[in-house]
């Protein structure tokens, strides 16, 4: 192969190396717009005749499943960051007192609990996707983020303020005798809700894109 071949061979190489970058970074910045939008409008809940379920997982799960594990694990650090802006705007209640009381307690709360939800989910749903659960792999996926967002966010919820005042308070108004008690009376139906509905929702948008955008 002369030297005129291995160049035009070597140019080709590295146009489709930028092609890739510029494809995901297009894809991830469209995602994280959408989690935005869902984020601080009514798109991010469905109402339900029980509650209104956040459906604010389904496109960190999407980003997950058709862009890659650094998409999902990007839009779940969005997600954390734009929830956690709330401490400061007084869209949430809860962090904005959780944040009065401990603001390290609250990002971890509000934002490494989210990191953690989508890396892990992200990985596991890598890891189905190549064995035999591949096509139950978009709705297991769909349903573990809501489960495992549900999960750190109390888990950290529950490490950081358990015995301050105001969570103790909720755990009166609950009549829990032990934190496990206070997390299953308090977000219990809501996060098993989210999950069915991340199953479904975010599956079926999985499987649908998947095919449309010809992801493997």
């Amino acid at each position: 192969m002369d030297n005129t071949s291995m160049l035009g061979r070597k140019t080709t190489e590295e146009s489709i190396g930028l092609s890739s970058k510029t494809r995901f970074m297009v894809e991830t910045a469209l995602m994280i717009a959408i989690v935005l939008i869902m984020g601080n409008t009514v798109l991010g809940t469905i109402p339900t005749p029980i509650l209104k379920a956040s459906i604010v997982t389904v496109p960190v799960a999407l980003a997950a499943m058709l862009i890659g594990p650094q998409a999902g694990i990007i839009c779940g650090l969005v997600f954390g960051l734009n929830s956690f802006v709330g401490a400061f705007t007084g869209s949430s209640l809860m962090l904005s007192t959780l944040f009065s009381i401990n603001p390290i307690g609250a990002f971890f709360t509000a934002v490494v609990a989210r990191v953690l939800d989508a890396t892990l989910v992200s990985f596991i749903y890598k890891a189905l996707h190549r064995g035999k659960l591949k096509p139950a792999s978009y709705y297991i996926t769909g349903a573990l983020m809501p489960i495992f967002n549900t999960v750190f966010f109390m888990g950290t919820l529950c490490l950081f303020f358990y015995n301050t005042e105001y969570v103790q308070g909720m755990v009166t108004k609950y009549n829990a005798t032990n934190p496990f008690a206070f997390v299953v009376a308090m977000v219990g139906v809501q996060a098993t809700v989210e999950a069915v509905i991340g199953c479904i929702l975010a599956g079926t948008l999985g499987v649908v894109l998947s095919k449309v955008l010809h992801r493997g």
